[in-house]
């Protein structure tokens, strides 16, 4: 998943780690500790996601003055200029920023963005949590996905009050068809609806709303119990991982551990 990183840390105590994840999408995620430094007004050609993990900051965006802080996520639109410092003179603050591509949203969707860029909701913030976490990891690529696709459709109904989305059982369907077809292979939510003829965030959503499960969570649990099958027949740990469409054993581990409450030992024979 991850097709270049960079690592940089001053002799200030500032430091930054950016990388391109290769999930759809996402252009860039950004980690960043500044003790020091401030934004001038500059722009960029993507959405701007910020977390905000350590202390607050202040910018200006589209002339006005705003505050992000921790428990919210402040949405910045494509070609908006904007600047950033500590809110706090002295005060070090930390961040995680995803870059998300400019089609990520609508184009009337900037707008709307530049005069209500922070963003209060709890589940969204967990949604950005998640979607880092995921980043994390190369095997959970579907995961982090899944998350910006998920995050798309709230962001939708934050900027558009009453925004609805229609509900697709028959695609749902289609979906979990596909997803068991291709149960072992690695491949994308955006491959997925290509296939099925369909954008893909509303090919996560009708199978949300169907299932109560994201697609993600269905492939990860259909391959957790293809392993415990493998294990209880033995077949070694690191080969059931593979043979179950896994990364790698430890990959397993944690899935297994997370839906069975046990290790893959357990089921050794």
């Amino acid at each position: 998943m991850t097709l270049a990183r960079v690592l940089y840390i001053s002799n200030m105590g500032d430091s930054v780690r950016a990388w391109h994840p290769g999930v759809p999408y996402v252009r860039e995620v950004l980690h960043a500790t500044f003790e020091r430094h401030s934004y001038p007004s500059h722009t960029h050609a993507d959405w701007t996601v910020l977390l905000i993990d350590q202390g607050a900051v202040t910018y200006d965006l589209d002339h006005t003055e705003h505050q992000a802080v921790p428990a919210s996520i402040t949405l910045l639109p494509p070609h908006v200029p904007h600047d950033g410092r500590s809110a706090v003179g002295g005060e070090a603050f930390r961040k995680r920023v995803l870059y998300l591509s400019e089609d990520w949203l609508p184009a009337e969707a900037a707008d709307m963005a530049a005069s209500r860029p922070r963003l209060l909701d709890p589940a969204m913030v967990t949604a950005v949590k998640g979607i880092h976490a995921a980043l994390s990891s190369p095997a959970d690529a579907m995961a982090a996905e899944c998350g910006v696709l998920s995050l798309q459709s709230s962001v939708q109904s934050h900027l558009r009050p009453g925004f609805t989305h229609t509900h697709d059982a028959p695609l749902a369907r289609r979906l979990r068809e596909l997803l068991d077809d291709r149960l072992l292979d690695s491949f994308t939510i955006a491959e997925a609806a290509n296939i099925l003829g369909a954008h893909p965030g509303h090919l996560v959503r009708a199978f949300s709303k169907a299932y109560g499960i994201a697609p993600y969570r269905y492939v990860t649990g259909r391959r957790v119990d293809r392993a415990r099958r493998l294990l209880l027949d033995g077949v070694p740990a690191s080969e059931a991982a593979v043979e179950s469409g896994f990364h790698d054993q430890s990959h397993l581990t944690r899935h297994f551990r997370r839906v069975l409450g046990t290790t893959p030992g357990t089921f050794a024979p």
